[in-house]
């Protein structure tokens, strides 16, 4: 058997940690390792328990789901995959823990169902959570400032650029590999180029790299129905 994937649950309340552990402790390959109170705290027991994915809230005392983000991405060798967790989709705090790495964000409104497969979704790492949604975030705040095309861009080849693409729609490696007739192998490797040109974290922040230089068109998104991660 596979290792369990590892949580650490970040958030002020009590009970919303408390429904959390239920709902994931009671699923095969789930465990939850930690707990936090504060964003100071859940730097400080992320470092100790080391788990595969943390849910965040985006807003907690002395130090915010943002902050503690950053602290984390920054501060640890491969560090966890981080899901930020927030009570409205559109909220500036949620659009700022993307740009700084956070991987996606989960309403604290999801079902359990939703929690289960949103974890491990992000454990999986080669999608991306809501798809529809963080298009949507980063096409509306490109909207607010004129796109600057970085040197990255540039130095992106034309297969590059067509993963890229592709990567923003919210396809897999798999899907990538069946839309453009290449092999999975050949889709990892032009995805790793990706993130390593942008310097994007994963294929979220890339997405939102995507959108702030203009690489990607910025459109009107469809509204959000606000359920089912992965593909939308």
């Amino acid at each position: 058997m596979s290792a369990p994937v590892r949580i650490v649950l970040a958030d002020d309340e009590r009970m919303v940690r408390t429904a959390l552990r239920v709902i994931l402790d009671a699923e095969p390959g789930l465990e939850v390792v930690g707990e936090a109170s504060t964003g100071a705290e859940a730097v400080s027991v992320v470092r100790e328990r080391r788990p595969d994915v943390v849910l965040m809230d985006v807003r907690m005392p002395e130090v915010d789901g943002i902050r503690a983000t950053e602290q984390i991405l920054g501060g640890m060798p491969d560090p966890p995959r981080i899901v930020v967790v927030t009570t409205f989709e559109n909220d500036a705090y949620v659009y700022d823990a993307l740009r700084v790495g956070a991987a996606g964000f989960l309403l604290k409104r999801a079902a359990a169902e939703e929690l289960v497969a949103a974890v491990r979704l992000v454990a999986r790492s080669d999608s991306l959570l809501y798809p529809a949604a963080v298009r949507g975030l980063a096409a509306e705040h490109a909207r607010r400032r004129p796109p600057a095309a970085p040197p990255w861009v540039g130095r992106l080849t034309e297969r590059e650029a067509e993963v890229l693409r592709l990567v923003a729609k919210g396809l897999t490696n798999a899907e990538i590999a069946d839309r453009m007739g290449v092999g999975a192998a050949t889709v990892k490797t032009h995805v790793a180029a990706v993130l390593a040109k942008s310097g994007a974290r994963d294929r979220t922040q890339a997405v939102i790299l995507a959108y702030e230089s203009g690489f990607v068109g910025v459109r009107r998104a469809a509204p959000w129905s606000g359920r089912a991660p992965g593909r939308t």
